[in-house]
C-alpha cells in the first residue's frame, strides 16, 4: 500500500485561499517553550508549511527566532508559509494590540490567519505605566466575575481589523465555537470565519460540529489529535491495528484521520521523530474512518476542558478541569 505525503495536501477556504492541511502546533508550555525553536526548524525542513501559534502560548518569540534563521539560510521564504495566531483572551476586545504583539515576536509583517481564541475573553489588567500585565490578565481567565461574554462584539473587532489592515491579516476565523455560537455569529457578521479550530480526534469525533461547520462552509482545524499532553489516543487499540496494517506509526494514523476527511490538523510536538511521523498520509478507507468515529461515540473523552468552556454549548465537556489549558 502506498503512503502519501501529508505535507502535499492543501485545502480551500470559503474565500478561495489555500491552507496546508498539516500544521505544527506550538502550545508548548513550560520547559517545552525553548524547544519550540528546534521543533519549528525540524518541521519546516520536513516539509511543513503551516505553523499554528497563539498569543497565550508564549512561544511566538521562539517561533520568530526559528523563522529568522530559516529565512536567512534560504530554506524557506515567508510567502511559502501559512502562519496562524490567535487573539489573546485578555485582549479579546483589543485584537489590534494582540496582533501587533504577535507580529513583533514572530518577526513577520503579516499573519495568514488570525483566530478568536475562545468565544469568551476576560478582562485585562494593566500596570501603572499603562502596559499590559500578562500574568495577571491571564489569571483573570479563571475568575467568572472577570469573563467577557461579548463574543460577537469581539469577533466584529477582528473583522474590522481585517478590513482595515489587509496587508497584516489574510484570513480570519474562530476557535472553540459550538454550533449554537457559530450559527449566531454567522448571522451577525459580514465576514464569515474561514476556520473553526476545535479539539477533535478519535475519542472526540464531534460529528454534530463537523456536519454543522461543513453545512456553513467553515473548515475545521483539529487540535490535540494525539489526546493532548498525555497522548492517550496513541493507545487506542483500533489506532494501533491500523498502524500495523499500513506499516506506519500511530501518530501518522491520528493525523491522517483528519486529512482524509478534509480537515486541517495541528499535532503539537517537540519530538523530532513524532514531528516527522505526521508527514505520512495513510490511505485510510471510509470504513476505517467510520470505525474511528464509532469508537469515539462509544468512548467519548475531551482532554482540553477549562471551566471557561462549560457554557459554550458543546455536548461533551469534562468539567473537572479548572485550569485554563489553551
Amino acid at each position: 500500500m502506498s503512503l502519501g505525503k501529508a505535507t502535499d495536501v492543501y485545502l480551500t477556504l470559503n474565500n478561495g485561499n489555500k491552507i496546508p492541511a498539516l500544521g505544527l502546533g506550538t502550545a508548548n508550555y513550560g520547559d517545552g517553550i525553548p524547544a519550540t525553536i528546534d521543533a519549528v526548524k525540524i518541521a519546516i525542513k520536513a516539509g511543513y508549511r503551516h505553523i499554528d501559534t497563539a498569543w497565550i502560548y508564549n512561544t511566538e518569540n521562539e517561533i520568530g527566532i526559528a523563522l529568522k534563521e530559516l529565512f536567512e539560510q534560504g530554506i524557506v521564504k515567508r510567502e511559502d508559509l501559512f502562519i496562524t495566531t490567535k487573539v489573546g483572551n485578555p485582549l479579546s476586545q483589543n485584537p489590534e494590540l494582540s496582533l501587533n504583539q504577535s507580529l513583533e515576536k514572530l518577526g513577520i509583517e503579516y499573519v495568514d490567519l488570525l483566530l478568536q481564541h475562545w468565544p469568551y475573553g476576560n478582562e485585562p489588567v494593566y500596570n501603572e505605566d499603562g502596559s499590559l500585565n500578562r500574568e495577571k490578565s491571564i489569571a483573570n481567565g479563571t475568575n467568572p466575575d472577570k469573563i467577557d461574554k461579548d463574543y460577537v462584539g469581539a469577533y466584529k473587532k477582528i473583522e474590522k481589523l481585517y478590513k482595515q489592515y489587509p496587508e497584516k491579516i489574510k484570513n480570519i476565523g474562530v476557535s472553540n465555537y459550538s454550533n449554537e455560537f457559530l450559527g449566531n455569529l454567522i448571522n451577525q457578521v459580514e465576514v464569515k470565519p474561514v476556520i473553526n479550530q476545535i479539539e477533535l480526534h478519535p475519542h472526540l469525533p464531534q460529528r454534530d460540529v463537523v456536519e454543522f461547520d461543513a453545512k456553513h462552509d467553515v473548515l475545521i482545524t483539529a487540535y490535540s489529535p494525539a489526546g493532548s499532553s498525555g497522548a492517550a489516543n496513541i493507545h487506542i487499540p483500533l489506532v494501533k491495528e491500523l498502524a500495523s496494517k499500513y506499516n506506519t506509526t500511530v501518530n501518522a494514523v491520528l493525523t491522517s484521520y483528519h486529512i482524509q476527511e478534509g480537515r486541517i490538523v495541528i499535532p503539537k510536538s517537540i519530538n523530532e521523530q513524532r514531528i516527522k511521523d505526521a508527514t505520512v498520509l495513510v490511505p485510510l478507507t471510509k470504513d476505517e474512518l467510520q470505525q474511528l468515529h464509532e469508537f469515539g461515540e462509544s468512548n467519548p473523552k475531551r482532554f482540553i476542558a477549562p471551566d471557561l468552556g462549560k457554557t459554550i454549548g458543546f455536548k461533551i465537556w469534562d468539567q473537572s478541569s479548572s485550569v485554563i489549558n489553551f
